[in-house]
């Protein structure tokens, strides 16, 4: 996050536009660990600050140009909370194959593999297994704070019993 932040910083200085630390952060915040996300999220809090203020880039546009494009806290867009959604309220938390959720989504698989995939592992919202994809209860938890409705998962997570707990005490 520190480098992204540098990069929105190197970036709002080539562009000609005033970007405060806390400014810059929360467009780091949201880049997806990827600089060419953050730089494009940069021009568009500036199109906003420009449009709608007096073009100096603040927290209070960065959330305002966030909202706009339907990005959340954590960087997620529309198609992550959809296909998170697909996976929670119609799969049961899952698990469900790659090609079910393409044809709920109206995504290719590919896509989904490769675009949206990997940044919800990274974020844990999201496991694979032999059986298919898992919705979390980290990724379960996010969209109940967004206010969507979270049936309950076909199956619970395992109770894992403690690594020391069946060893005779001595």
């Amino acid at each position: 996050e520190d480098e992204l932040t540098d990069i929105v910083r190197r970036s709002a200085r080539i562009l000609g536009v005033e970007v405060d630390e806390e400014s810059a952060r929360l467009i780091a915040m949201r880049g997806r660990g990827t600089p060419r996300i953050v730089n494009r999220l940069l021009r568009r809090v500036r199109d906003h600050a420009e449009v709608n203020g007096d073009g100096t880039i603040h927290p209070r546009s960065v959330v305002e140009a966030m909202g706009v494009l339907d990005i959340d806290d954590l960087g997620l867009d529309t198609t992550d909370r959809k296909l998170l959604a697909a996976l929670i309220q119609k799969f049961q938390s899952g698990p469900v194959g790659v090609q079910a959720l393409a044809a709920v989504l109206a995504e290719e698989p590919d896509t989904i593999e490769d675009v949206y995939e990997p940044f919800l592992l990274r974020l844990g919202f999201l496991d694979r297994t032999p059986q298919g994809r898992i919705a979390t209860e980290a990724a379960r938890s996010h969209l109940a704070s967004l206010g969507y409705e979270i049936p309950a998962p076909r199956r619970a997570e395992p109770e894992m019993p403690a690594l020391w707990d069946d060893l005779p005490a001595r």
